[in-house]
Protein backbone atom coordinates (compact mmCIF):
# COMPACT_ATOMS: atom_id res chain seq x y z
CA UNK A 1 0.00 0.00 0.00
CA UNK A 2 1.54 3.30 -1.07
CA UNK A 3 -0.03 5.64 1.49
CA UNK A 4 2.80 5.17 4.03
CA UNK A 5 5.93 7.25 3.54
CA UNK A 6 8.91 5.05 2.70
CA UNK A 7 12.42 5.77 3.95
CA UNK A 8 13.57 6.13 0.33
CA UNK A 9 11.26 6.54 -2.64
CA UNK A 10 11.77 6.26 -6.38
CA UNK A 11 11.24 10.03 -6.57
CA UNK A 12 14.26 10.50 -4.27
CA UNK A 13 16.42 8.42 -6.64
CA UNK A 14 15.19 10.35 -9.67
CA UNK A 15 15.79 13.67 -7.96
CA UNK A 16 19.25 12.83 -6.66
CA UNK A 17 20.62 11.33 -9.89
CA UNK A 18 18.67 13.39 -12.43
CA UNK A 19 21.74 15.28 -13.77
CA UNK A 20 23.80 12.07 -14.03
CA UNK A 21 21.00 10.34 -15.89
CA UNK A 22 20.53 13.10 -18.47
CA UNK A 23 24.27 13.12 -19.17
CA UNK A 24 24.00 9.56 -20.48
CA UNK A 25 20.42 9.25 -21.73
CA UNK A 26 17.91 11.21 -23.79
CA UNK A 27 14.20 10.99 -23.11
CA UNK A 28 11.25 11.66 -25.39
CA UNK A 29 8.92 14.51 -24.48
CA UNK A 30 6.37 12.08 -23.03
CA UNK A 31 8.95 10.20 -20.97
CA UNK A 32 10.24 13.50 -19.59
CA UNK A 33 6.69 14.25 -18.44
CA UNK A 34 6.60 10.93 -16.59
CA UNK A 35 10.04 11.56 -15.07
CA UNK A 36 9.07 15.03 -13.82
CA UNK A 37 5.65 13.88 -12.59
CA UNK A 38 7.23 11.22 -10.37
CA UNK A 39 9.76 13.71 -8.97
CA UNK A 40 7.12 16.38 -8.26
CA UNK A 41 4.28 14.19 -7.02
CA UNK A 42 2.86 15.43 -3.69
CA UNK A 43 5.34 18.30 -3.51
CA UNK A 44 4.93 22.07 -3.66
CA UNK A 45 5.80 21.91 -7.35
CA UNK A 46 2.36 20.37 -7.96
CA UNK A 47 0.50 22.99 -5.91
CA UNK A 48 -2.02 22.11 -3.23
CA UNK A 49 -3.97 23.58 -0.34
CA UNK A 50 -3.87 24.03 3.42
CA UNK A 51 -6.35 22.74 5.97
CA UNK A 52 -6.92 24.39 9.35
CA UNK A 53 -8.56 22.81 12.41
CA UNK A 54 -11.67 24.66 13.54
CA UNK A 55 -10.90 23.78 17.17
CA UNK A 56 -7.17 23.99 17.86
CA UNK A 57 -6.00 25.93 14.80
CA UNK A 58 -3.58 23.22 13.64
CA UNK A 59 -2.55 23.81 10.00
CA UNK A 60 -1.81 20.95 7.61
CA UNK A 61 -0.37 21.27 4.11
CA UNK A 62 -1.72 18.94 1.42
CA UNK A 63 0.03 18.77 -1.94
CA UNK A 64 -1.51 17.46 -5.15
CA UNK A 65 -0.76 14.07 -6.64
CA UNK A 66 0.59 13.85 -10.18
CA UNK A 67 -1.96 11.11 -11.10
CA UNK A 68 0.43 9.68 -13.65
CA UNK A 69 -0.19 5.98 -14.28
CA UNK A 70 3.53 5.23 -13.95
CA UNK A 71 3.85 6.88 -10.54
CA UNK A 72 4.16 4.37 -7.65
CA UNK A 73 2.34 6.75 -5.27
CA UNK A 74 -0.75 7.29 -7.41
CA UNK A 75 -1.96 3.76 -8.16
CA UNK A 76 -3.45 2.19 -5.04
CA UNK A 77 -6.70 4.15 -4.94
CA UNK A 78 -7.15 3.67 -8.70
CA UNK A 79 -6.67 -0.05 -8.20
CA UNK A 80 -9.30 -0.21 -5.44
CA UNK A 81 -11.85 1.71 -7.54
CA UNK A 82 -11.19 -0.46 -10.60
CA UNK A 83 -11.61 -3.66 -8.58
CA UNK A 84 -14.88 -2.35 -7.14
CA UNK A 85 -16.23 -1.68 -10.64
CA UNK A 86 -15.07 -5.08 -11.86
CA UNK A 87 -17.07 -6.85 -9.14
CA UNK A 88 -20.33 -5.97 -10.83
CA UNK A 89 -19.33 -7.25 -14.28
CA UNK A 90 -17.47 -10.52 -13.59
CA UNK A 91 -19.36 -13.79 -13.81
CA UNK A 92 -19.40 -15.65 -10.45
CA UNK A 93 -17.52 -18.71 -11.75
CA UNK A 94 -14.07 -20.30 -11.46
CA UNK A 95 -11.21 -18.54 -13.25
CA UNK A 96 -7.80 -19.45 -14.61
CA UNK A 97 -4.79 -17.15 -14.61
CA UNK A 98 -2.99 -17.54 -17.95
CA UNK A 99 0.35 -15.83 -18.70
CA UNK A 100 1.45 -15.29 -22.30
CA UNK A 101 5.12 -14.44 -22.88
CA UNK A 102 7.25 -13.79 -25.95
CA UNK A 103 10.76 -15.20 -26.42
CA UNK A 104 13.74 -12.97 -25.65
CA UNK A 105 14.77 -13.05 -29.34
CA UNK A 106 11.86 -10.65 -30.00
CA UNK A 107 12.59 -8.17 -27.19
CA UNK A 108 14.57 -5.78 -29.41
CA UNK A 109 11.78 -5.80 -31.99
CA UNK A 110 9.18 -5.13 -29.29
CA UNK A 111 11.09 -2.28 -27.70
CA UNK A 112 11.64 -0.57 -31.06
CA UNK A 113 7.94 -0.93 -31.96
CA UNK A 114 6.19 -0.76 -28.59
CA UNK A 115 2.74 0.53 -29.56
CA UNK A 116 2.36 -1.97 -32.44
CA UNK A 117 3.90 -5.01 -30.74
CA UNK A 118 2.15 -4.54 -27.39
CA UNK A 119 -1.19 -4.23 -29.16
CA UNK A 120 -0.53 -7.35 -31.26
CA UNK A 121 0.63 -9.27 -28.19
CA UNK A 122 -2.61 -8.54 -26.31
CA UNK A 123 -4.80 -9.22 -29.34
CA UNK A 124 -2.99 -12.45 -30.18
CA UNK A 125 -3.29 -13.75 -26.61
CA UNK A 126 -7.02 -13.02 -26.57
CA UNK A 127 -7.57 -14.55 -30.02
CA UNK A 128 -5.77 -17.71 -28.90
CA UNK A 129 -8.10 -18.01 -25.88
CA UNK A 130 -11.24 -17.35 -27.93
CA UNK A 131 -10.23 -19.75 -30.72
CA UNK A 132 -9.24 -22.52 -28.29
CA UNK A 133 -12.50 -22.06 -26.40
CA UNK A 134 -14.62 -22.43 -29.54
CA UNK A 135 -12.75 -25.59 -30.60
CA UNK A 136 -15.14 -28.53 -30.18
CA UNK A 137 -12.24 -30.75 -29.15
CA UNK A 138 -11.70 -28.54 -26.11
CA UNK A 139 -14.49 -26.44 -24.57
CA UNK A 140 -16.73 -25.81 -27.58
CA UNK A 141 -18.06 -22.51 -26.23
CA UNK A 142 -17.67 -18.75 -26.53
CA UNK A 143 -15.43 -17.49 -23.75
CA UNK A 144 -13.41 -14.36 -23.02
CA UNK A 145 -10.98 -12.78 -20.62
CA UNK A 146 -9.56 -9.72 -18.91
CA UNK A 147 -6.01 -8.97 -20.13
CA UNK A 148 -3.31 -6.91 -18.42
CA UNK A 149 -0.01 -6.02 -20.08
CA UNK A 150 3.24 -6.03 -18.07
CA UNK A 151 6.66 -5.30 -19.56
CA UNK A 152 8.99 -6.03 -16.64
CA UNK A 153 10.52 -8.81 -14.61
CA UNK A 154 11.34 -8.67 -10.89
CA UNK A 155 14.80 -7.23 -11.61
CA UNK A 156 13.29 -4.46 -13.80
CA UNK A 157 14.53 -6.23 -16.93
CA UNK A 158 12.54 -5.97 -20.15
CA UNK A 159 10.04 -8.83 -20.25
CA UNK A 160 6.79 -8.16 -22.18
CA UNK A 161 3.99 -10.51 -21.16
CA UNK A 162 0.22 -10.58 -20.74
CA UNK A 163 -1.73 -11.77 -17.70
CA UNK A 164 -5.19 -13.03 -18.64
CA UNK A 165 -8.02 -13.97 -16.33
CA UNK A 166 -10.11 -16.56 -18.17
CA UNK A 167 -13.36 -18.16 -16.92
CA UNK A 168 -13.56 -21.94 -16.57
CA UNK A 169 -16.25 -22.19 -19.21
CA UNK A 170 -18.23 -20.22 -21.76
CA UNK A 171 -21.61 -19.69 -23.42
CA UNK A 172 -23.07 -21.88 -26.17
CA UNK A 173 -23.51 -20.56 -29.71
CA UNK A 174 -26.91 -19.06 -28.81
CA UNK A 175 -25.36 -17.27 -25.79
CA UNK A 176 -28.05 -18.55 -23.42
CA UNK A 177 -26.46 -21.60 -21.77
CA UNK A 178 -23.27 -21.78 -19.71
CA UNK A 179 -20.92 -24.64 -20.59
CA UNK A 180 -18.65 -25.45 -17.67
CA UNK A 181 -15.06 -26.61 -18.08
CA UNK A 182 -14.52 -29.77 -16.07
CA UNK A 183 -10.77 -29.96 -16.63
CA UNK A 184 -7.81 -28.14 -15.09
CA UNK A 185 -7.96 -25.90 -18.15
CA UNK A 186 -10.21 -26.16 -21.18
CA UNK A 187 -7.28 -26.42 -23.64
CA UNK A 188 -3.86 -28.11 -23.34
CA UNK A 189 -1.17 -25.51 -22.64
CA UNK A 190 1.14 -26.84 -25.38
CA UNK A 191 -1.62 -26.54 -27.96
CA UNK A 192 -2.43 -23.04 -26.72
CA UNK A 193 1.26 -22.06 -26.96
CA UNK A 194 1.47 -23.15 -30.60
CA UNK A 195 -1.82 -21.45 -31.40
CA UNK A 196 -0.67 -18.23 -29.74
CA UNK A 197 2.60 -18.21 -31.69
CA UNK A 198 0.84 -18.85 -35.01
CA UNK A 199 -1.74 -16.12 -34.43
CA UNK A 200 0.93 -13.61 -33.44
CA UNK A 201 2.93 -14.47 -36.55
CA UNK A 202 -0.08 -13.85 -38.81
CA UNK A 203 -0.87 -10.57 -37.06
CA UNK A 204 2.65 -9.17 -37.25
CA UNK A 205 3.14 -10.24 -40.88
CA UNK A 206 0.13 -8.10 -41.76
CA UNK A 207 1.73 -5.16 -39.94
CA UNK A 208 5.31 -5.65 -41.15
CA UNK A 209 5.24 -2.46 -43.23
CA UNK A 210 4.50 -0.40 -40.07
CA UNK A 211 7.59 -1.59 -38.17
CA UNK A 212 10.85 0.34 -37.99
CA UNK A 213 13.04 -0.45 -40.97
CA UNK A 214 15.73 -2.29 -39.00
CA UNK A 215 16.46 -3.62 -35.51
CA UNK A 216 20.09 -4.11 -34.45
CA UNK A 217 21.11 -3.76 -38.09
CA UNK A 218 18.69 -6.41 -39.38
CA UNK A 219 15.90 -5.51 -41.78
CA UNK A 220 12.47 -6.17 -40.22
CA UNK A 221 10.88 -7.88 -43.18
CA UNK A 222 8.85 -11.11 -43.29
CA UNK A 223 11.90 -13.44 -43.41
CA UNK A 224 13.36 -11.63 -40.38
CA UNK A 225 10.10 -11.95 -38.46
CA UNK A 226 9.63 -15.61 -39.41
CA UNK A 227 13.15 -16.58 -38.33
CA UNK A 228 12.81 -14.89 -34.94
CA UNK A 229 9.25 -16.02 -34.22
CA UNK A 230 9.88 -19.69 -34.98
CA UNK A 231 13.38 -19.88 -33.55
CA UNK A 232 12.16 -21.05 -30.13
CA UNK A 233 9.09 -22.57 -28.47
CA UNK A 234 6.70 -20.01 -27.02
CA UNK A 235 5.54 -20.52 -23.46
CA UNK A 236 2.04 -20.12 -22.05
CA UNK A 237 1.66 -20.73 -18.34
CA UNK A 238 -1.66 -21.63 -16.71
CA UNK A 239 -2.04 -21.29 -12.95
CA UNK A 240 -4.62 -23.26 -10.94
CA UNK A 241 -8.24 -22.10 -10.96
CA UNK A 242 -9.53 -19.58 -8.43
CA UNK A 243 -12.79 -20.84 -7.02
CA UNK A 244 -14.87 -17.72 -6.38
CA UNK A 245 -15.29 -14.23 -7.73
CA UNK A 246 -14.11 -12.53 -4.53
CA UNK A 247 -10.73 -14.30 -4.67
CA UNK A 248 -10.54 -13.61 -8.39
CA UNK A 249 -11.02 -9.88 -7.90
CA UNK A 250 -8.50 -9.65 -5.07
CA UNK A 251 -6.00 -11.62 -7.13
CA UNK A 252 -6.45 -9.59 -10.30
CA UNK A 253 -6.19 -6.33 -8.37
CA UNK A 254 -2.57 -7.15 -7.60
CA UNK A 255 -1.72 -7.06 -11.31
CA UNK A 256 -3.79 -4.24 -12.76
CA UNK A 257 -2.24 -0.98 -11.55
CA UNK A 258 1.28 -2.09 -10.80
CA UNK A 259 4.23 -0.03 -11.96
CA UNK A 260 7.64 -1.55 -12.71
CA UNK A 261 8.70 -1.35 -9.04
CA UNK A 262 7.01 -0.03 -5.91
CA UNK A 263 8.53 2.26 -3.29
CA UNK A 264 8.21 -0.55 -0.75
CA UNK A 265 10.91 -2.55 -2.56
CA UNK A 266 13.54 0.20 -2.33
CA UNK A 267 15.99 -0.64 0.46
CA UNK A 268 18.69 2.04 0.35
CA UNK A 269 21.00 4.25 -1.68
CA UNK A 270 24.70 3.61 -1.05
CA UNK A 271 26.97 6.09 -2.82
CA UNK A 272 25.78 5.84 -6.45
CA UNK A 273 24.12 2.42 -6.06
CA UNK A 274 20.47 1.55 -5.49
CA UNK A 275 19.55 -1.48 -3.41
CA UNK A 276 16.13 -3.04 -3.95
CA UNK A 277 14.33 -6.28 -3.12
CA UNK A 278 13.44 -8.78 -5.83
CA UNK A 279 12.19 -12.35 -6.03
CA UNK A 280 14.39 -14.87 -7.80
CA UNK A 281 11.79 -17.20 -9.35
CA UNK A 282 14.50 -19.36 -10.90
CA UNK A 283 15.49 -20.35 -7.37
CA UNK A 284 12.16 -20.91 -5.65
CA UNK A 285 11.03 -17.29 -5.46
CA UNK A 286 13.54 -16.43 -2.74
CA UNK A 287 13.68 -12.70 -1.88
CA UNK A 288 17.09 -11.19 -2.59
CA UNK A 289 18.69 -7.75 -2.61
CA UNK A 290 19.93 -6.39 -5.94
CA UNK A 291 22.53 -3.61 -6.07
CA UNK A 292 22.89 -1.64 -9.33
CA UNK A 293 24.06 1.79 -10.47
CA UNK A 294 21.46 4.48 -9.85
CA UNK A 295 21.56 5.65 -13.47
CA UNK A 296 21.06 2.08 -14.64
CA UNK A 297 18.16 1.71 -12.19
CA UNK A 298 16.46 4.83 -13.56
CA UNK A 299 17.00 3.67 -17.13
CA UNK A 300 15.45 0.27 -16.38
CA UNK A 301 12.44 1.98 -14.83
CA UNK A 302 11.98 4.32 -17.80
CA UNK A 303 12.06 1.36 -20.22
CA UNK A 304 8.60 0.42 -18.93
CA UNK A 305 6.84 3.71 -19.64
CA UNK A 306 3.99 2.79 -21.98
CA UNK A 307 3.22 4.56 -25.27
CA UNK A 308 0.88 7.53 -24.95
CA UNK A 309 -2.77 6.50 -24.99
CA UNK A 310 -2.03 2.78 -24.78
CA UNK A 311 -4.63 0.79 -22.83
CA UNK A 312 -2.88 -1.89 -20.78
CA UNK A 313 -6.14 -3.38 -19.42
CA UNK A 314 -8.51 -4.80 -22.04
CA UNK A 315 -11.66 -6.94 -22.11
CA UNK A 316 -12.28 -9.60 -24.73
CA UNK A 317 -15.00 -11.98 -25.87
CA UNK A 318 -17.86 -12.32 -23.39
CA UNK A 319 -16.27 -9.62 -21.20
CA UNK A 320 -16.29 -6.99 -23.94
CA UNK A 321 -18.24 -3.88 -22.90
CA UNK A 322 -21.03 -4.40 -25.42
CA UNK A 323 -21.69 -7.96 -24.20
CA UNK A 324 -20.75 -8.26 -20.54
CA UNK A 325 -23.83 -6.73 -18.89
CA UNK A 326 -26.36 -8.74 -20.94
CA UNK A 327 -24.44 -12.01 -20.53
CA UNK A 328 -24.04 -11.45 -16.80
CA UNK A 329 -27.81 -10.98 -16.50
CA UNK A 330 -28.33 -14.19 -18.50
CA UNK A 331 -25.97 -16.19 -16.29
CA UNK A 332 -27.45 -14.87 -13.04
CA UNK A 333 -30.99 -15.60 -14.22
CA UNK A 334 -30.14 -19.15 -15.34
CA UNK A 335 -28.39 -19.92 -12.05
CA UNK A 336 -30.78 -18.03 -9.76
CA UNK A 337 -28.00 -15.81 -8.39
CA UNK A 338 -27.92 -12.14 -7.44
CA UNK A 339 -25.63 -9.45 -8.85
CA UNK A 340 -22.78 -8.05 -6.78
CA UNK A 341 -23.38 -4.46 -5.69
CA UNK A 342 -20.70 -1.79 -5.90
CA UNK A 343 -19.71 -0.50 -2.47
CA UNK A 344 -17.94 2.66 -3.68
CA UNK A 345 -19.99 3.94 -6.63
CA UNK A 346 -21.48 7.38 -6.00
CA UNK A 347 -19.39 8.09 -2.91
CA UNK A 348 -17.19 11.17 -2.49
CA UNK A 349 -13.44 10.77 -2.34
CA UNK A 350 -13.52 11.52 1.41
CA UNK A 351 -15.99 8.68 1.97
CA UNK A 352 -13.90 6.35 -0.19
CA UNK A 353 -10.71 7.19 1.74
CA UNK A 354 -12.49 6.59 5.04
CA UNK A 355 -13.85 3.23 3.89
CA UNK A 356 -10.55 2.02 2.41
CA UNK A 357 -8.03 3.36 4.92
CA UNK A 358 -10.24 3.52 8.00
CA UNK A 359 -9.81 7.18 8.88
CA UNK A 360 -11.56 10.47 8.22
CA UNK A 361 -9.23 12.71 6.15
CA UNK A 362 -10.84 15.81 7.72
CA UNK A 363 -10.43 14.68 11.32
CA UNK A 364 -7.77 16.75 13.15
CA UNK A 365 -4.75 14.58 13.95
CA UNK A 366 -3.57 16.90 16.72
CA UNK A 367 -6.55 17.62 18.98
CA UNK A 368 -8.53 14.57 17.80
CA UNK A 369 -11.85 16.46 18.09
CA UNK A 370 -11.79 19.26 15.52
CA UNK A 371 -12.54 19.30 11.80
CA UNK A 372 -9.97 20.32 9.21
CA UNK A 373 -11.41 23.08 7.03
CA UNK A 374 -10.16 24.37 3.69
CA UNK A 375 -7.97 27.40 4.41
CA UNK A 376 -6.02 28.48 1.33
CA UNK A 377 -4.55 27.27 -1.96
CA UNK A 378 -0.82 26.65 -2.36
CA UNK A 379 0.51 27.84 -5.69
CA UNK A 380 2.73 25.46 -7.60
CA UNK A 381 6.41 26.25 -7.23
CA UNK A 382 8.10 26.63 -10.63
CA UNK A 383 10.75 23.99 -11.21
CA UNK A 384 13.79 24.61 -13.39
CA UNK A 385 13.93 22.48 -16.51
Amino acid sequence: MENHRQKIEIADIFRRFEADYYQKHDLSVEKKKVFNSIINCRSQSMGGHTLKCDTCGYVQHAYNSCRNRHCPKCQYLKQVLWVDKLKVRLLPVKYFHIVFTVPSTLHSLFYANQAICYDLLMRSASQAILKAGENQSFLGAKTGGVAILHTWGQALTYHPHVHMLVPAGGFDSDMIEWIKSEKNFFAPVKALSSLFRGIFAENIYRNADKLVQSVNGEKTDIPFLRSHIYRTIWNVYAKPALNNAEKVIEYLGRYTHRVAISNARIVDIVNDKVLFKWKDYKHGGKTKIMKIDAVKFINRFMMHVLPVGFYKIRYYGIFANKLSCDLLDTYLTLNNKEMEISTLEGKSWQEIVQEIFGYDPFHCRKCKTGRMLWNANIDAEPRAA
